[in-house]
């Protein structure tokens, strides 16, 4: 069984910066890469940035570009997303989550694990 514990979450104004991380433990796929979504309160889930397994290569949705930074730490199972220049619509549940594919996908359908997720709440 694969767990995925997100922390870090919090409440900051606007401008401001926040570091999530992303916990696994257990079993899982071979070198599965790590995605981060949101959700906001009435909005459908949405891809964030996700990370290859190396951590190479990344790849951003467009509101992220430029102010979010995914990484991560393969000697500590950890995954983190550093979020710079925060604003109000940032506002929402961060989750991350795994997939088994060899390629960074934005699609929810293809990541199999998900954490718990952790509330951001950046105010104006």
């Amino acid at each position: 069984q694969v767990q995925l514990v997100e922390s870090g979450g919090g409440l900051v104004q606007a401008g401001g910066s926040l570091r999530l991380s992303c916990a696994a433990s257990g079993r899982t796929f071979s070198n599965p890469a790590m995605g981060w979504f949101r959700q906001a309160p009435g909005k459908e889930r949405e891809f964030v940035a996700a990370v290859s397994w190396s951590g190479g290569i990344t790849y951003y949705a467009n509101s992220a570009k430029g102010r979010f930074t995914v990484s991560r730490d393969n000697a500590t199972n950890t995954v983190y997303l550093q979020m710079n220049s925060l604003k109000p619509e940032d506002t929402a549940v961060y989750y991350c989550a795994a997939t088994p594919l060899p390629v960074l996908t934005a699609r929810r359908s293809e990541y199999y694990y998900w954490g718990q997720g952790t509330q951001v709440t950046v105010s104006s």
